[in-house]
């Protein structure tokens, strides 16, 4: 039965049920967000994307007592890199250490290596879907899209890194496979502060153009009247 919490956080209406509804966590990886990751190679600070990890762990946690879906992505290659092309690796090597080149957690985003895996506060639990994404968003060359309609899902809590590039990537794929999704502000970030605040208002443009925002404390409250 749809009522105040689930019509403001899911404002397309109708039946709000947990069965619907997964929590999606993006590139929770140690390349993103610990210390000696590819991002902190390159000279910046992990700090950003390290502050979600408390709020994240608090909305894994009521999604899990919750029963919903949860799945976690990585953004990697294949060793021989055979998925990445090389407009995407000279852009990463602009930075200075591109994807594939070999760091200190090994070679940048490349499956399997220490860098590519998620971070332990967040490892996904057994039963939990865990996608590999060669590119920015989720929905692209996985079986995301696939995976959400055999389990009859629709609806989409995004959370992850980084707000300005695989979050806002994986919002606009979803809406175009007609997932309605919110993204909680409190549990996402990006490196620089001013990308992250201006991504937050362009996906807020126009009651939300893609999807909504919301923040965890409307996730747990939506939960507690969501039908089972």
């Amino acid at each position: 039965m749809s009522n105040v919490s689930t019509a403001t956080f899911w404002p397309l209406g109708g039946t709000v049920s947990k069965t619907g509804i997964a929590l999606i966590i993006i590139d929770m990886q140690i390349d993103f967000c610990a210390a000696g990751g590819w991002v902190d190679q390159l000279g910046e600070d992990v700090s950003n994307t390290r502050s979600v990890i408390g709020p994240i762990a608090e909305a894994l946690a009521a999604a899990r007592a919750a029963g919903l879906t949860v799945i976690h992505t990585r953004e990697g290659h294949h060793p021989d890199l055979s998925d990445l092309n090389a407009n995407k690796q000279w852009r990463t090597r602009r930075h200075g250490l591109g994807i594939g080149d070999m760091g200190k957690t090994g070679r940048i985003l490349v499956r399997g290596e220490p860098g590519w895996q998620i971070i332990p506060e967040l490892t996904p639990i057994d039963g939990e879907i865990v996608i590999d994404k060669p590119g920015k968003s989720s929905f692209h060359r996985t079986d995301l899209a696939e995976q959400l309609e055999r389990l009859g899902i629709s609806r989409l809590v995004v959370t992850g890194v980084t707000s300005d590039c695989c979050v806002q990537s994986t919002i606009r794929d979803g809406f175009e496979h007609g997932i309605e999704c919110v993204l909680l502000e409190d549990c996402t970030a990006a490196v620089e502060t001013r990308n992250h605040e201006a991504t937050l208002e362009i996906l807020r443009a126009f009651g939300g153009r893609w999807g909504g925002v919301a923040d965890r404390t409307a996730f747990a409250a939506m939960l507690e009247t969501a039908d089972d």
